[in-house]
């Protein structure tokens, strides 16, 4: 496929489109530090950088009037922290103005805490985690003589002692492979409302998005859940959430586990599926902003330590136009 000139977009409008891309971001809740540390470098770039942020908020504070209590304040006080002098406020701050903001600043601040934005930090319930990693870290050990254990990206838990013996872990969030070297030594891994045991072979547990998927790879792996019982054996699995549990199915353990070799393959999955999964290896945020192509089909293998290399490759093959912008944002339209 024919990738979209970039000659074909003025300069003028190519800043406007980065100011909304960046505006949409400060707004989402979900900014990091480097976020912010980019956001600044490019407002600082050039007056023009400068006066295209200006025009694009000050259309969002129109627009979003029902919101004007909070958008301005947040907005203007990043923009002046960016060098900018001169960006003005659309709304004169009374004491109304600053009490609304005040009690909307605490309550997206309590939703941050719940919901930490890019996993920056660790969520209330990870905070006793015994291990964790961060976006992008994998980390393999030895729990007790045969049973090894491997943490994706984004992964905490928290050890089950018994006895002085490592009897299992409670999976806080992300995904953990379960290799049982020897039989007979019962393992289990919690996650949610549910607990998955093996004596024998290989399982991994991924908990993403409320979702818990056990996958079989090897032996057998007993399912418990408030809603029934399931017994996997290889090439199995089940997925399940605080109120169901589904039935069995037939996987690929290459398109599965290939995370474990530092891949991510797929296999007929959607593009705006692919985009997500990216974006918990790579640090920053890849923003999909054409709609059109969201549920679009993707097969392939990608590398984790090469994933710009990826999004060029999706880049290249669904026609869109790609803009790279400091903090590791990335945006396909």
């Amino acid at each position: 496929m024919k990738t979209h000139s970039n000659n074909k977009i003025s300069p003028e409008a190519k800043l406007e489109e980065q100011a909304w891309v960046w505006l949409r971001l400060l707004h989402s809740g979900d900014v990091r530090q480097w976020d912010l540390d980019g956001f600044k470098r490019w407002v600082r770039t050039s007056p023009q950088h400068h006066a295209a942020f200006s025009a694009a908020r000050r259309h969002w504070e129109l627009v979003k009037s029902a919101s004007s209590a909070m958008a301005p304040v947040d907005v203007a006080n990043l923009g002046r922290a960016a060098g900018s002098q001169n960006i003005p406020l659309l709304v004169k701050p009374t004491r109304r103005l600053f009490m609304g903001a005040a009690v909307t600043a605490a309550a997206v601040a309590a939703v941050a805490v719940v919901h930490p934005p890019f996993g920056l930090w660790a969520a209330p319930g990870e905070w006793s985690a015994d291990d964790r990693t961060v976006i992008g870290e994998q980390r393999s050990f030895e729990l007790n003589d045969g049973i090894h254990l491997t943490l994706n990206t984004q992964t905490s838990i928290r050890r089950q002692v018994v006895a002085d013996r490592i009897a299992g872990i409670e999976l806080l969030g992300g995904e953990a492979a379960v290799d049982l070297k020897t039989t007979g030594r019962v393992f289990s891994v919690s996650a949610s409302v549910g607990k998955s045991t093996s004596s024998e072979g290989r399982f991994e547990v991924r908990y993403v998005d409320d979702k818990i998927c056990v996958t079989c790879l090897a032996g057998t792996v007993s399912v418990s859940h408030p809603a029934g019982e399931r017994t996997l054996t290889a090439r199995q699995q089940t997925v399940y959430d605080r109120h169901a549990l589904s039935g069995i199915a037939a996987i690929e353990p290459q398109l599965v586990s290939a995370w474990r070799h530092g891949e991510l393959r797929f296999n007929e999955v959607a593009l705006g599926r692919v985009i997500d999964e990216i974006n918990r290896y790579r640090p920053g945020k890849v923003v999909l902003m054409n709609a059109a192509v969201r549920d679009k089909p993707v097969s392939g293998s990608f590398y984790i330590a090469s994933l710009d290399l990826a999004l060029s490759q999706l880049q290249r093959s669904f026609d869109l136009q790609a803009t790279s912008l400091p903090g590791g944002l990335y945006v396909l339209s």
